[in-house]
């Protein structure tokens, strides 16, 4: 059995503005592992996107130990540790138990709250939440999490004991029932606004556009990559068409700077790309709390095209972790193919990426290597996303000139890519690429002006 306690940050900022930080914004951060050394840096991350300043930190090898998840006398340390940084809560980076957590509660000072990873990210989530899609799977999650806790916390309740986690109300059996309809009706309005979206995808498409979605792990530079291939100026040509694209993407080095998605136009060479960006995934979340975003999660699995975006400046094992996640949050639903993209790789050494890309060849075949800062690789991106949608269709249309075909020619263009247009006495030739679903619009539009060919 192995452990530590550190009254700073990794970073040394420990009592950094301590003074103007309120208490119950101060926090401890505790990780027990089964073996090996416990790694804090995700849960420090995700204290500070939930607006705690990290003050103290505590971690423990052993088995787990089923009243205080760390052993008793590690607890002890977490007590003298939180007296002596004046912390107001205890952020364990482990999924503790309802008991353990009022166990862990009642051995620390008066007020202090015990706070689990799940707990954390559903605090970050909430604070994020700002329409009404995020504020309902939020709430979805928050009850699927209390729902197995409704009777451990009815049971502390009836013995009159401090809980010491999520507060405690009037809980009895009809708390139990009272969430399981709650989730109920969340559940329906969110399968409305899903629809709601299912439609407007089948719409985009119709206007012959492709659907590209960004997904990884969060902090892969997602979002600055966005920016990158975004065409800025054809999102506000389109802000009517489509009410929803968002032109304020942002690229903040922060996990879970966003929690709904953001969709803008992707400037290509010939196909009119909508590219969403959504909230990255994160190792080690319960099956409950993915389902509980899987509203936010079809935008990429309805896509066309899912860019898997990955880090390529951290060591190859965690890439390796963090792909195997990815891949098995998106191949369980996913229905688009999938190309990876090596993003940072400005931050390589020279051989690096070729080493890496060996390495991990088995989960990241034929990734594209990018700069989203630089710009380095984007170009040779945008070519492999036109290659990898779907594939187009040609067709050739030989109009008669009127006011009519004029129109329709115009339509080809706004929905397909016009190869070559010519003029003869009488009639108008449009040799053109687009959706099959788009040629066969084209063509029965054309079959309405007489006379009209296609070859």
């Amino acid at each position: 059995m192995t452990g530590s306690v550190e009254g700073a940050d990794a970073d040394g900022s420990a009592g950094r503005d301590a003074e103007s930080v309120p208490r119950e914004r101060r926090a401890v951060v505790a990780k027990r592992v089964d073996s090996g050394d416990a790694d804090l840096t995700e849960i420090r991350q995700l204290a500070a996107a939930a607006g705690y300043e990290v003050v103290g930190e505590l971690t423990q090898t052993r088995t787990e130990d089923a009243a205080f998840m760390f052993g008793e006398g590690k607890v002890a340390e977490l007590r003298d540790l939180v007296r002596r940084t004046d912390a107001g809560a205890v952020i364990v980076d482990n999924d503790v138990g309802p008991y353990q957590t009022f166990n862990i509660g009642g051995e620390l000072p008066e007020g202090v709250e015990v706070i689990d990873r799940f707990t954390l990210i559903l605090e970050i989530f909430g604070q994020r939440a700002n329409t009404r899609k995020a504020q309902l799977q939020v709430e979805l999650a928050e009850l699927r999490y209390e729902l197995p806790r409704a009777e451990a916390k009815a049971s502390l309740a009836k013995r009159d004991e401090r809980p010491g986690f999520m507060g405690l109300g009037e809980y009895d059996e009809s708390v139990e029932r009272d969430i399981k309809r709650q989730i109920s009706e969340i559940q329906d309005e969110l399968e409305s606004i899903a629809e709601k979206e299912e439609a407007r995808r089948e719409q985009r498409r119709d206007s012959g556009f492709d659907l590209v979605a960004l997904a990884g792990y969060t902090n892969a530079g997602k979002s600055t990559l966005m920016r990158r291939l975004a065409a800025e100026i054809d999102v506000d040509e389109n802000a009517d068409r489509h009410p929803d694209l968002d032109t304020t993407a942002e690229s903040q080095d922060m996990l879970f700077t966003t929690l709904g998605t953001t969709t803008r136009r992707a400037e290509m060479e010939k196909r009119d790309v909508l590219l969403t960006d959504t909230v990255g995934f994160i190792a080690d979340l319960p099956h409950w709390l993915v389902e509980s975003f899987e509203s936010t999660l079809d935008s990429v699995y309805r896509a066309d095209l899912v860019l898997l975006v990955v880090d390529a400046s951290e060591p190859v094992e965690e890439m390796r972790e963090k792909l195997v996640t990815s891949h098995d949050t998106l191949y369980e639903r996913n229905e688009a193919p999938v190309v990876t993209v090596f993003n940072k790789v400005d931050r390589l050494a020279p051989g690096e990426l070729a080493d890496k890309r060996g390495a991990l060849s088995g989960v990241a075949p034929d990734p594209v290597a990018v700069s989203a800062k630089t710009g380095a690789g984007v170009a040779e991106l945008r070519d492999r996303v036109e290659d990898e949608l779907p594939d187009w269709e040609r067709e050739r249309l030989v109009l008669p000139v009127s006011d009519a075909a004029m129109s329709l020619v115009s339509w080809i263009h706004d929905h397909g890519h016009v190869d070559e247009e010519s003029y003869a006495s009488d009639q108008v030739t449009v040799d053109f690429e687009a959706k099959p679903s788009v040629v066969a619009r084209a063509r029965s539009k054309a079959a309405a002006l007489a006379p009209a060919e296609s070859t």
